[in-house]
C-alpha cells in the first residue's frame, strides 16, 4: 500500500483547507442533487399539466379553423374561438417551459458529473475504480492501512484528509474482514473509538454495541495512566482483540471511507 508523506508544520494548513474544500464539495453535490430533483417534479407536473389542459378542454372547444359560425349563435362562436386561442396559447407556453427545464436539468447533470469528477480527483479515485488506489475495497467500503505511526489524533487527522475517518467496526463481519486484511502486516493499529465523557463512542458519534476486547480489557490504563483510544492487537485472536491505550502512544491506523463515485 502507499506511504502516507510526512508533512512539515506549514503543510498542516493546507491539509486543513483540503479538509475544508472537501467538506464543501460535498455540500454543493448535494445542493445540485435537490435541484436536480426539483426540476424533475416539476418537468413531471408542467407536463401532467399540459396533457389535462388538452383533456379538459377537447370535450368542449374545436380547433378554430373548425368552428362554424353559421351553426353556433355569435355570442357562443367568439366564446368558442377565444377559448381555442387561449389554449392554444397555453400549449405554446407549456412546451416552451418544458424545454427550458430540460435544458435546465441538462445543465445540473453536466454540473454534477464534474463536481463528481472533482470530488473523485480529491480522494485519489480513478476511473472505472471503485476505491483509490493503495486502498482495499471490502464489502462496498474502502479501507486504507497507514505504514506509518502517528498518535490518535493525528492518524485520524490524516484519514480526513484523505475524505475518509478511523475506521467503524459495525460487526463480527467487519472485524474479521479487517483481521484477514492486515494478514501479519502491521501489529497494532488506530481504530476510530476513544473514550469520550466515561463513555466508549466512534468517531460517527453512535456509541459502542459489538465489542471485541481482549481478557481483562478495557481496564482504562488500569490506574496507571490514562487509556482513553483503542488499538487492534493483531497477536490477538480475531474477536478478541482490541485494548485501550493512551492517545499520545505511535500506531499504524486504519482509515475507512464511501466507494469512490462511478460516473
Amino acid at each position: 500500500m502507499q506511504d502516507y508523506v510526512n508533512e512539515e508544520p506549514k503543510q498542516e494548513i493546507n491539509k486543513r483547507t483540503g479538509i475544508r474544500a472537501y467538506y464543501l464539495m460535498m455540500l454543493l453535490f448535494g445542493g445540485l442533487c435537490i435541484t436536480q430533483a426539483i426540476l424533475n417534479v416539476s418537468l413531471r407536473l408542467t407536463s401532467h399539466c399540459d396533457k389535462e389542459l388538452i383533456i379538459s378542454e377537447c370535450n368542449t372547444t374545436q380547433p378554430i379553423e373548425d368552428i362554424n359560425c353559421e351553426q353556433v349563435k355569435p355570442a357562443q362562436c367568439n366564446k368558442l374561438r377565444e377559448r381555442s386561442i387561449a389554449l392554444s396559447r397555453d400549449i405554446k407556453t407549456l412546451e416552451k417551459t418544458n424545454r427550458q427545464h430540460v435544458e435546465v436539468i441538462k445543465k445540473v447533470e453536466e454540473d454534477r458529473k464534474r463536481l463528481m469528477s472533482m470530488l473523485n480527483e480529491m480522494n485519489g479515485c480513478v476511473p472505472s475504480q471503485r476505491c483509490p488506489l493503495g486502498w482495499t475495497e471490502i464489502n462496498s467500503r474502502c479501507y486504507f492501512l497507514s505504514t506509518e505511526e502517528k498518535k490518535w489524533e493525528e492518524s485520524r487527522q490524516q484519514c480526513q484528509s484523505k475524505g475518509a475517518d478511523l475506521v467503524v467496526i459495525n460487526d463480527e463481519k467487519e472485524q474479521n474482514a479487517l483481521y484477514r486484511m492486515n494478514g501479519n502486516q502491521y501489529l497494532l493499529f488506530w481504530i476510530g473509538l476513544r473514550n469520550t465523557d466515561r463513555t466508549l463512542k466512534w468517531v460517527d458519534g453512535s456509541e459502542l454495541k459489538d465489542a471485541f476486547w481482549q481478557d481483562g480489557q478495557p481496564d482504562l490504563g488500569g490506574g496507571n495512566n490514562i487509556e482513553d483510544c483503542v488499538e487492534m492487537y493483531h497477536q490477538s485472536p480475531a474477536l478478541a482483540n482490541w485494548n485501550d491505550v493512551s492517545c499520545q502512544t505511535l500506531r499504524h491506523w486504519l482509515c475507512e471511507k464511501d466507494l469512490c463515485f462511478i460516473l
